[in-house]
């Protein structure tokens, strides 16, 4: 088991605490432990968190295999499709239960929408008719007393149906509005001429031309948030030069959510100093379902409303170079897909890190940062996907190109 999570044996990890250990070698070690334990049920809460691909391909084997009753909470889509056999919904409206894997969720949580919808519209249908047949029956009643038993029968009906109230709504629609606009720039945005990371990435070369959507991908540890710190201007020990085109304004989106110059601020704030009056200000933060969190502390907030925040911020500052770390991390299903949406339709460059599969299918091409530091080129979201599930064998993977010298 430690050979397998840390790679090294027992006798060298066994005097470590688990403080030592990465993200995701404390998430492997856990979840070792419990698929490993007699536990005969497993209440499993973002267990995706800090696993590279690799990692997450095994959680997903060994959920399958698993005798277990096992209960999770995920966003990852990959992991919900691919684990599951049925998945329980809490919404506004009540909770409800899918028979099926994520595969088939979002259909059938648009049919449910439309039948919820003509229920209530049935439902206002019948109210409409009992209010007319009783207003009716009210009026006739003024000039027949031999009809007044028969228009309080119908009030009575009519008050009946009211009271039990309508059935329930579909759910409003809680996905962030997000509106990257981007603009233009030199046509090669960032050259890489001989980069090395010290004591992670060897030395490679590459250039990233306006408009492309490049993945960032590799196990963890590799040097990927390094990477992006050196490309939006960061002090990363490196050698080689690093080249930024005309007219490229780069931005980036942290991985644990951590910026700097958001710290300990007012939300409301934060927002107002980039648009001024507190009206638009209010408004930008609604679309982004932060208006209830407005007079709240940034340190205060979920990790989704952080994550959002600096989206957000991205937004209002007209970068046209995005470099993301992790953006889906702590982001629901509605939220990340929104953001796959807006970077479809963005003006500009992006180069994301992430172990998000179904993110990653979205990007046009793909950098591996292997082990030992060589670093690839993959064209395509299918090719890169099969690295990652073999990152060991990576120089043999098909359209693998080795960028690093030999």
């Amino acid at each position: 088991s430690c050979r397998r999570i840390v790679r090294a044996g027992l006798d060298e990890v066994g005097p470590r605490a688990t403080t030592q250990l990465s993200g995701g070698e404390r998430k492997r070690l856990v979840l070792d432990v419990l698929f490993e334990g007699d536990a005969a049920v497993l209440l499993l809460d973002e267990p995706d968190n800090f696993l590279d691909v690799p990692a997450k391909l095994d959680l997903e084997a060994r959920i399958a295999a698993s005798k277990k009753t096992i209960v999770l909470i995920s966003h990852d889509r990959d992991l919900l499709g691919a684990a599951t056999n049925a998945i329980l919904t809490l919404e506004a409206n009540g909770t409800w239960m899918h028979g099926g894997s994520y595969r088939t969720y979002p259909e059938a949580r648009e049919r449910r929408q439309e039948l919820l919808g003509d229920r209530l519209d049935q439902w206002k249908r019948e109210e409409r008719r009992l209010f007319r047949f009783y207003k009716t029956m009210k009026q006739r009643a003024a000039i027949s007393d031999v009809l007044a038993n028969r228009a309080d029968a119908a009030e009575t009906r009519w008050r009946r149906f009211v009271d039990a109230g309508p059935p329930p709504a579909p759910v409003t629609d809680q996905q962030i509005k997000v509106r990257i606009p981007g603009g233009d720039s030199a046509r090669i945005v960032v050259a890489l001429r001989d980069v090395a990371i010290d004591g992670l990435v060897r030395p490679f070369e590459d250039e990233i031309h306006f408009g492309e959507r490049i993945g960032l991908i590799g196990p963890n540890g590799s040097g990927k948030t390094y990477l992006l710190r050196l490309l939006v201007g960061e002090a990363v020990a490196h050698e080689g030069e690093v080249r930024i085109g005309n007219r490229v304004s780069a931005g980036l989106f942290t991985q644990l959510n951590a910026r700097a110059d958001l710290e300990g601020r007012v939300v409301l704030d934060v927002a107002q100093e980039r648009l001024g009056a507190v009206e638009p200000s209010m408004r930008a933060l609604a679309r982004y379902r932060l208006q209830d969190a407005s007079h709240r502390t940034t340190d205060t907030l979920s990790g989704g409303q952080k994550a959002r925040l600096e989206i957000l911020c991205l937004e209002l500052e007209g970068h046209n170079l995005l470099l993301l770390d992790e953006p889906t991390d702590n982001l629901d299903i509605d939220s990340s897909e929104a953001i796959e949406a807006a970077l479809e339709s963005f003006v500009g460059t992006v180069i994301a890190a992430s172990h998000d599969r179904a993110f990653l299918r979205r990007l046009d091409r793909f950098l591996l940062l292997a082990h030992d530091g060589t670093v690839y080129a993959l064209p395509d979201a299918e090719s890169a996907l099969e690295a990652l599930a073999a990152p060991e064998r990576v120089a043999a993977a098909r359209l693998a190109k080795r960028l690093t010298p030999a």
